[in-house]
Order: C-alpha cells, then structure tokens, then sequence
C-alpha cells in the first residue's frame, strides 16, 4: 500500500487537502482535510444581530449572497418578519440568489472543471473558427499555455472540431460570468458582499429601468444555458460515460426549501423543494431537528454531536484525532451528500413539478442512463447544468413580476431575546444559520455550510463524509498527477472558504485580535 497526497487542491474555492491509501491501484482509504479555521461564529459574538448579514458574508467571497439570504432569513425568522416581507422584496432576493448561482456554476463548469475533459490546446489542429478563437491560437503558438497546464497523463477524449467548439463556449461563458454578476448587482448593490440585503426586504429602489437592465441581461444568460452549458455538460457525460459509475458517495442526498414562491395567494411555497432521497430515489421530509455536528476527528475541543441551535465552536488545533478544521454534520446519524442533485432530486420527487420532471428525464435519455447515473462524478456535472437551467427559466418569470415603485423592505423594532434559523440553497447545496439573541446581541451563532456536510471528516462511528466515501474504491492509474481522484473531488465544486478559515501551515498563531 502506498499514500498519496494532493496538497493544496488547485482549481477549487479554498485550501483542501487530500490523502489517499492505494492499494494495487485501488483507494482504500482517504482522509479530507480542511486547512484553515473559520473563526466568525465567534466574532459574531456580541453583536447587534443585524450586522450577522453583513459579517457571515464575508465567509466567502466568491458566493456571499447564499449567507446573506441564509442570515436574514434567520434575523426574519427571529424578529417576526417572515411573513410581512413585501412582494418585492422576496422577488428581488430569489433575483440576487438566482443570478449568483447561476453566476458560480458557469464558473464552475467551464474554468475551474472543464479543464479535467478539455484540453484547449487541441484548438490548434482545427481548421477555422471566429475571431475569440484565432486570438486563442495564436495566444498558444507563442508558447503561452501555462493556464491550461499539466495536461500530462489526462485521457482527453474530444476531438479538435468538439474542443473547438466548447472552447468557444468557455471564451463566451467568461462574458456571461460578468452579465450574470452585473445583474444580480442591479439589485443587490456592490459585489462581492451585497449591502442591499436586509432583514425585512431588500434596500434598493425598484424602478423600471433597473427591471429592464435585469431582464436583457437575463435572457442572454439563459440562452447560454440552453444552447451552451447545458449541451457541453451533457456532452461530457456522453463522452466520459464511465464517470457516469465513478465517485457515487454516500447515495444520501439532503436538500433545504428555497426560492419563496406564490401558494394560495401567499408566498407561502418555494421553487426548490427540500428534503431527504435515500438509496436512489426514496424521498422523505428533512426535520431539521435532526442535524448534529461531531467533532470527532475536527480540531474542535471534544463534544458528543450537537444541534447546531446549541453548537459550539471552541477550536483545539494539537488535538490528536483531529485531521480537519471541518466538523462532521450528520441527519439523524447518517452521512448525507448536498448540492446541486439534491435540490433536483429532492424537487424532482417531492414536488411533482412536470417541468422539473420533464428537464431530468430529457437530459437522462439523452446521455442514456436513469435517475441512478445522477449519483456520480459526471451526474453532479449534469445536476449543476439542469439546477441553472431551472432557475435562469424562473428567474425571467420573477423579474416580470416586479412592480417599480412599490415597497422592498419593511421596518421593524428588532426583539430583545430571540432565535431565528435560515435555510437556503447555494450554489453548493444546503446552507444553514443558527441565531440564538439575548438582551438585544448575538449570543450564539453556527453556520453549516454545504461543503461542510460534504468534505466532513469521519465521525465517532467511524463514517467516512461524502467526499471520503466517494473516493474509496476509485480505480486510478499510476501517476504523478492522479485525474481520477481530482475529477472527483472537482465534481462537488469544493468551496472550503466557506467551510474553515485562517492558521499557517505549522498551525502558529500570527495575532490575537480583540473583536468589541
């Protein structure tokens, strides 16, 4: 047996570590390690509750917007304003959220994994193409690839008229990132950490013109997603089929309600149903009374599992067990996998939706495979395209809802004492906040980030997180550069910012700060 070790994870939102036992060219083992603290459940301590939106924010900068919708839902929640949020206001937050994700999984697709299938180099023996392109070509004959390298060692399958073509696509998706951001910033003000965001709506003035900039930029969007991103990752489940069996994890998937839409008169309905699907495709509700955090093998000080409502962030960095700056969140007990399958699942067989139902089964009888290809590498792929299309679709339909002028936010008198809890989907799956306030300041505060659920480390019962178990067992070639375990890992779209933050790799303090 032998271990193999990739440090740092390039090519992924964060620092992640991973350590492989190989045995005959089969892992037997792995270890997820995440390499920084994140120490904001404990700045937060203290604070006036409304500044949680803009603090937890700052956990990532690369996707805020889910902690600010998952902190003001909270604050919501416990101020008593769930219900009383105008019309506009809950529109223009699934805006913000919409068009951000969408935003990340474009990222995500074409520059952070695209280049594990694509190998853009290959452009250079194809005849033809546009004027993006020929700047490619001759960008690359000058010798300058150094973006897309290694490419030693990767079974590229595409053939130079394919490759051209998605490189197209990856050249086009740089613009759609920067439309789609530039939309979501029409409401949500600046970015990265939008200010617009506050408990009771949402600040910024509704005006027409700001409608009509959101829509043309949106329908742009969506016809990338439809004649683009959708085709290219079905495209790489076709001709990678074999992913379509590699990296299945857990087989549990678990999904939060999301996305606030009109019920009987009231918005009293979400677009993206949550949930839990066991074993392929046994749906039942999610109780979130349910979730613990172990700590078993974090470097956190020891405690038996607890409910985030009364979770405990005491780090302990020499702790002998510990091999992650990530805790292990479970439901009742068990490893459960969260992303962007699971919010289609999780709708696609709680809801009943036939649009959802129509768009998982065309794409699935397109690649050839069933519901069960959706629990692998190439199937996160696949449920991360069918996620955006869904929503850049319902997104248009929001925004033509929108009324200029009308109210976006609605004042209120913050309680004294109060919990709170907001549950989202983001880019990456499940995102929750725990707010517990007393005498009118944040008492306790605990994040549960969807990378944390899925990067976890083993817990008391010796159960590997979803990364873990969709490692074990994965055939890899003798290599300097293991593509197999990165594919797999790159498939969940890691974003271990979120997940942990700050220590040096000796794991030295650097300073001490006093947050008042």
């Amino acid at each position: 047996m032998k271990k193999i070790v990739i440090h740092p994870i390039t090519r992924i939102e964060g620092h992640l570590k991973v350590e492989a036992i190989v045995d005959n060219g089969q892992v037997k083992d792995a270890n997820i390690s995440g390499t920084m603290f994140r120490g904001i459940e404990i700045m937060l301590k203290g604070r006036d509750p409304r500044d949680s939106v803009m603090i937890t924010q700052r956990i990532c900068g690369v996707c805020p917007e889910p902690h600010a919708i998952a902190s003001v839902s909270a604050v919501d929640d416990y101020a008593g304003l769930t219900d009383k949020i105008p019309k506009n206001g809950i529109l223009m937050r699934n805006l913000i959220l919409g068009t951000r994700s969408i935003a990340d999984h474009i990222l995500h697709f074409y520059i952070l994994s695209g280049l594990d299938y694509i190998d853009p180099v290959k452009v250079l023996e194809y005849e033809g193409g546009n004027r993006n392109l020929n700047a490619l070509k001759y960008f690359l004959q000058q010798g300058y690839s150094r973006p897309f390298l290694p490419r030693d060692d990767i079974d590229y399958k595409f053939d130079a008229k394919t490759t051209n073509t998605i490189v197209g696509h990856y050249i086009k998706a740089l613009d759609i990132y920067r439309k789609s951001q530039q939309a979501a910033t029409i409401f949500g003000g600046k970015w990265p950490h939008d200010a617009a965001i506050v408990a009771g709506g949402v600040t910024e003035k509704l005006t027409a013109d700001k409608i009509t900039e959101f829509i043309w930029r949106l329908e742009e969007i969506l016809d990338f997603v439809k004649n683009c991103y959708l085709p290219d990752a079905i495209a790489v489940a076709k001709t990678y089929s074999e992913y379509l069996e590699i990296g299945r994890g857990c087989g549990n998937l678990l999904a939060y309600d999301s996305y606030r839409i009109k019920s009987n008169g009231n918005y009293n309905d979400t677009l993206l149903k949550g949930g839990l699907v066991d074993n392929i495709d046994k749906y039942s509700e999610i109780d979130i009374n349910k979730i613990t955090e172990d700590v078993t093998h974090s470097w956190y000080e020891d405690s038996e599992p607890l409910h985030p409502g009364s979770g405990e962030t005491e780090p302990a960095p020499e702790k002998e067990a510990g091999y992650s700056w990530i805790k292990s969140p479970r439901y009742n007990g068990k490893v459960y996998e969260t992303g962007p399958v699971a919010d289609v699942l999780s709708t696609y067989f709680g809801k009943q939706d036939p649009y959802i139902i129509n768009a998982v089964n065309s794409a699935l009888s397109e690649i050839g495979t069933d519901i069960s290809g959706m629990y692998s590498v190439a199937g996160r792929h696949l449920g991360r395209a069918l996620s955006t299309e869904i929503m850049a679709d319902q997104l248009l339909k929001w925004a033509r809802e929108l009324k200029a002028g009308e109210a976006t936010a609605v004042e209120y008198i913050p309680p004294s004492e109060g919990k709170g809890i907001g549950l989202c989907s983001a880019p990456r799956g499940a995102l929750g906040h725990w707010l517990n306030v007393k005498d009118g300041r944040i008492y306790n505060y605990q994040v549960i980030t969807p990378t944390a659920w899925n990067a976890s480390p083993k817990d008391k019962d010796g159960q590997p997180g979803p990364y873990e178990q969709a490692l074990i067992g994965l055939e890899i070639k003798e290599s300097s550069r293991p593509i197999e375990i990165l594919r797999v890992i790159r498939s969940f779209d890691p974003c271990t910012a979120c997940a942990v933050h700050m220590v040096t790799p000796k794991r030295d303090t650097i300073a001490r700060y006093k947050i008042v």
